[in-house]
């Protein structure tokens, strides 16, 4: 059996933080090689995210990069199991060694299978070396990139360190206009009112006629369960509810949470007006964490400690 001392347990266990039996036996497994040693605890630590990975992973952050010349942005939802677990600085790390990989990917590409930037092996082995360190499942669930060419401008913005993240790119006639102050404050405004207000769609033309149809079946079954206005004005009543609902998912329909006097489209025209040039919101995303992820329920605490009592 081969004899191993407390250095380079100590050595095996500041490289991947495995617990001290566990590097003792490996370092024992692997003869006293230590490069060999670190691969035996990674692949024990993959076999562990194994079983872990119909863990549903919901807590964890949105993260947002955009180029130096503002023409492109990248945003990255990264979930992990537990709150706790997504303030750990080394899953933090590893969200932005993903966001660094999106920003370099082809629009589309599966970021498990990029390289680490600047590293060895691939985001999804470095995923699941992750997994079985921190003992909490962890996905990289989507990611999306936004170009813009000619004058513009594509903004970033991240509420509440990571539960919601924008990105917004907004079009200007010239170049002159998105160096302009008051061109950097809509612009971040308006992102800010994405992130807040969650719109679906930039204007009503985007919106399909096959959801307003969808919106307005909803409407025609409502008034018919509530029975309050007749039938023959339920037409009338339903178009009216279908226009309030366009108000509401279409951001420039909103009323600007800044000004509460105006919609952001007014806002638009007059900022359009001031600096002399056609501004015009191109395209938005929306990323909130965790959203239209069903969370495990389960027994609550009474519960489980009586199931303990009579087990």
């Amino acid at each position: 059996m081969t004899q191993v001392n407390m250095q380079q347990v100590k050595e095996l266990r500041d490289r991947t933080q495995a617990g001290l039996n566990d590097c003792r036996a490996a370092m024992v497994e692997a003869g006293g090689d230590m490069e060999k040693a670190v691969e035996i605890i990674l692949k024990k630590g993959l076999a562990k995210s194994a079983k872990r990975a119909g863990a549903v992973a919901t807590e964890g952050l949105v993260a947002a990069r955009v180029s130096e010349d503002g023409k492109s942005g990248v945003l990255v939802e990264v979930n992990i199991q537990t709150d706790f677990a997504a303030r750990n600085e080394e899953f933090q790390r590893f969200a932005q060694t993903v966001l660094e990989a999106a920003a370099k990917a082809k629009t589309g590409a599966d970021l498990g299978a990029e390289p680490v930037p600047g590293g060895a092996g691939t985001i999804e082995g470095a995923r699941q070396a992750l997994v079985g360190k921190l003992g909490e499942n962890i996905t990289i669930r989507r990611w999306e990139r936004l170009t813009l060419d000619g004058p513009g401008r594509v903004h970033s913005y991240v509420h509440m360190g990571g539960k919601i993240g924008v990105l917004l790119a907004v079009r200007a006639g010239n170049d002159a206009a998105v160096k302009n102050a008051a061109f950097e404050k809509f612009v971040d405004d308006t992102a800010m009112q994405v992130a807040a207000m969650a719109p679906q769609f930039v204007g009503a033309g985007e919106v399909p006629e096959e959801a307003k149809q969808k919106q307005a079946e909803i409407f025609a079954s409502q008034l018919a369960e509530e029975g309050k206005v007749p039938e023959k004005a339920r037409p009338k009543a339903i178009e009216g509810k279908v226009a309030k609902w366009l108000k509401e998912v279409c951001l420039l329909e909103q009323q600007s949470v800044l000004d509460n006097d105006k919609s952001v489209e007014q806002v638009r025209a007059a900022l359009a007006k001031e600096l002399g040039t056609d501004i015009t919101l191109a395209r938005f995303v929306r990323f909130e964490r965790g959203e239209g992820i069903e969370k495990p329920t389960g027994d609550d605490f009474a519960a489980e400690v009586a199931k303990m009592a009579s087990s």
